[in-house]
């Protein structure tokens, strides 16, 4: 973001960066510390919080840094703040709680351990950045809720495909188009990908091979899909979206016509199409003079126009959230409001009474994305809530799973968090964003 740079360079020049402090340790998270601590000195990455405190030292030192030790209290985090050295801890309170910290980062992508950062970080004045997409997609419109109230920015990432397609949105919306679809530029899917299929790929890259499976069999584009869904109030058209394939992202333009977006925007994906990464909007405008130049410019003759971004960063692209959160109070994707998507839980193979779901990218169950309404109708379980939950009778494969299919586990926030949302909300999702009447002709 231009201003971004601008901003940081005048908080560095005061000798006052943004302090930001973040939880976990994994691949992303070391990405996101190399480019705060190499590429961004009005940033300080005070410090990191991981269960292994060998992890959390890691991030450090895979940036050319040493941290100065560890510390146990928030007093300790104060004082190391103050002094200026970086630390090391194994208690994501203390991140949570210490007075100097104006940003938190939670990057584990567990839905249980995230929600406790985010709703600890927000009740004690801190800004929330996830790289955590099942927290948001499952639980983010009664974070966000709790956030207004704390007067703190909740927000998705920048450089993770929601992220990228949300300034697109922005941008887009700003020249005077319309967005009637988005989404992201998917490379492959195969819903019964699990983490044997994906360990060879997953190991040459450094990662986890749960996660790598939650690409593959197209979880994490559920869940991510939804996270875009509730920050735009748009809805997928049909279960588990289109999804067509193409050559190249504009032919999507060739897909739809605009009577398609009469009852409202929708999230979407496309399958393997150059460029292959990044994330699309398509756009309605219908203006006689405009179309000409759209023409001249090689968009094609409208009224609906494709505008892509062909790429994905998110480790780099993370600290732009995190300043556009400090500085100016600006969520880069947030809940709208009530929730207008939701992603469901689905079957990935014969399941037996007694078993135990192994929630995202494992090897009983994938996510589908629908919109709230349907997901609420069935009862569907949430795909991010899986997780530890035990099969009370058999779930023949490709089946949704619904909550009375389940017994979930005792005491999770992230249980409680759902049900306040519910309550909160209502029963009904929120009204999806329709085109204006005269455009669906």
């Amino acid at each position: 973001m231009i201003i971004v740079d601008t901003a940081l360079a005048r908080r560095l020049a005061d000798g006052n960066p943004v302090r930001v402090a973040m939880v976990g340790a994994g691949y992303m998270a070391r990405g996101v510390a190399l480019q705060i601590l190499t590429a961004m000195p009005g940033i300080r990455l005070v410090a990191v919080s991981n269960r292994t405190l060998s992890g959390a030292q890691r991030v450090y030192r895979d940036s050319g840094v040493e941290p100065a030790g560890t510390v146990s209290t928030v007093a300790d985090l104060e004082r190391a703040i103050r002094e200026n050295r970086y630390v090391v801890t194994d208690d994501p309170t203390l991140l949570c709680e210490a007075e100097q910290v104006e940003a938190v980062i939670e990057t584990t992508g567990d839905v249980e351990f995230g929600a406790h950062v985010a709703l600890r970080a927000i009740r004690n004045g801190k800004h929330v950045i996830l790289l955590n997409a099942e927290v948001d997609a499952t639980i983010g419109p009664i974070l966000k809720v709790h956030a207004d109230r704390a007067g703190v920015v909740y927000t998705y990432t920048d450089g993770d495909e929601p992220g990228v397609a949300m300034n697109l949105f922005r941008f887009v919306s700003s020249m005077g188009y319309e967005p009637v679809l988005l989404g992201q530029i998917k490379g492959f899917l195969n819903r019964y990908r699990n983490p044997d299929t994906q360990r060879e790929f997953a190991e040459k890259h450094q990662q986890k091979a749960a996660m790598i499976a939650s690409f593959a069999d197209g979880s994490k584009l559920a869940i991510e899909s939804a996270i875009i869904g509730n920050g735009t109030g748009f809805v997928p058209g049909i279960r588990g979206m289109h999804g067509y394939q193409c050559a190249h992202v504009k032919d999507l333009l060739t897909m739809f016509k605009v009577g398609d977006f009469a009852h409202g925007g929708l999230v979407d994906f496309v399958l393997g199409a150059e460029p292959h990464t990044g994330a699309f909007v398509m756009a309605y405008n219908d203006d006689p003079v405009k179309k000409k130049y759209m023409s001249y410019f090689k968009f094609g003759e409208g009224p609906l126009y494709m505008f892509y971004t062909p790429y994905h960063l998110p480790h780099m692209q993370l600290p732009h959230s995190v300043a556009r959160a400090v500085l100016f109070k600006d969520p880069t994707l947030a809940p709208l409001g009530a929730p207008v998507c939701d992603t469901m839980a689905v079957a990935k193979r014969d399941l037996k009474a007694g078993e135990r779901l192994d929630g995202m990218g494992g090897f009983t169950c994938y996510g589908l994305i629908d919109s709230y309404d349907n997901c609420r109708l069935g009862d569907y379980l949430p795909m991010a809530l899986s997780v530890d939950c035990r099969v009370k009778r058999d779930i023949p494969k490709d089946q949704p799973i619904s909550y009375p299919d389940v017994e979930l586990p005792a005491g999770r926030l992230c249980d409680q968090l759902r049900g306040e949302q519910t309550a909160h909300f209502g029963s009904a999702a929120s009204t999806p964003r329709r085109m204006a009447q005269e455009h669906c002709g």
